[in-house]
């Protein structure tokens, strides 16, 4: 709860922060005609769209099961984050290259470039913040492992997307100084149309990045070598248990997991023992990993679940 807590609070941040910029840099585009600039104010304007599609996508994916979705619908979280990151690409980097290309074949030069000066400089002070406050909760989750590594890892695409747009969007606004100033400087409005080119190729690579991501935990990710390892654990300790051959792990939603233990029971045990042992390890599972949502309990010798796990997974448990 804590880590959706503050992932709702990046998220706010960030509309707060994208809804302000996106109107002033309109504004600035209108009264300069400035190609980058109307393309920072499209590439704003989807990141305030952007940040709507994850809370919904978080409020969707809290609701309970059902019986047309009897593990939850934690993973509408992440099918909402997978069409944030098409927005992007088609919206955002889309639309930018479009206006580079007119620029360039129809260029004018900007106008009162004062203007542009000071809505630049407010754009970085309202994404510094957010991007300030989206740094401080990933760092907060990833622990010590590397950015790229957390961002493989991570189960919660909400942070790590802010994350990425908000980066994307202080690189846009540098572009954007650049193509204004040398468009001015050399007296070549086109290079101001190149610098919404380049907004346009960050934005696509921040598409792709995100879109991969998210593709990757809506098709199923694994829980954690911790979380599988703690659940395995608890199977062992259970008296009549002879052994934990090892664990399934899925992945419906950031907290919400579905296990498949395989176990090897003690033959002496009858098969209404079998029966209250595994409701004893599925209570204990649950009550030792909270994330976990469902367990299902397979008994099985231990050379039979090699041999499937290699069939399955194409490598032999650790």
């Amino acid at each position: 709860m804590a880590s959706q807590s503050g992932s709702k609070t990046v998220i706010y941040a960030a509309l707060a922060g994208n809804l302000m910029i996106a109107v002033t840099k309109f504004v600035a585009a209108f009264l300069t005609g400035s190609s980058s600039m109307l393309s920072e104010g499209v590439h704003s304007l989807v990141d305030t769209g952007n940040g709507g599609l994850l809370l919904y996508g978080m409020r969707r994916a809290a609701r309970p099961a059902d019986k047309t979705h009897p593990f939850g619908h934690g993973r509408e979280l992440y099918f909402w984050s997978f069409i944030v990151a098409l927005l992007v690409f088609a919206l955002g980097a889309g639309v930018s290259f479009y206006e580079g290309v007119i620029h360039i074949l129809d260029p004018h030069p900007a106008e009162n470039l004062t203007v542009n000066y000071v809505v630049l400089g407010l754009a970085v002070l309202f994404e510094g913040f957010s991007w300030r406050v989206a740094l401080k909760e990933f760092q907060s989750v990833k622990g010590k492992m590397g950015y790229l590594e957390a961002v493989h890892k991570s189960k919660d695409p909400s942070v790590f997307t802010v994350l990425f747009e908000d980066t994307a969007a202080l690189l846009g606004l540098f572009f954007a100084f650049a193509g204004i100033t040398a468009a001015h400087y050399f007296d070549m409005p086109e290079l101001d149309g190149a610098a919404s080119i380049g907004i346009g190729c960050i934005l696509g690579a921040t598409a792709i990045l995100l879109a991969r991501e998210s593709k990757s935990l809506l098709m199923g990710e694994p829980a954690s070598p911790k979380v599988e390892a703690r659940v395995i654990e608890v199977a062992r300790a259970d008296p009549a248990v002879e052994a934990a051959n090892g664990a399934l792990t899925v992945h419906l939603g950031p907290t919400q997991i579905v296990v498949g233990l395989s176990i090897d029971f003690k033959d002496e045990l009858t098969a209404h023992e079998i029966e209250i042992c595994v409701e004893r390890i599925e209570a204990a599972v649950k009550e030792r990993v909270p994330e976990v949502v469902a367990v299902f309990v397979k008994p099985q010798k231990n050379a039979t679940w090699i041999s499937r796990r290699e069939a399955i997974l194409g490598d032999p448990p650790a």
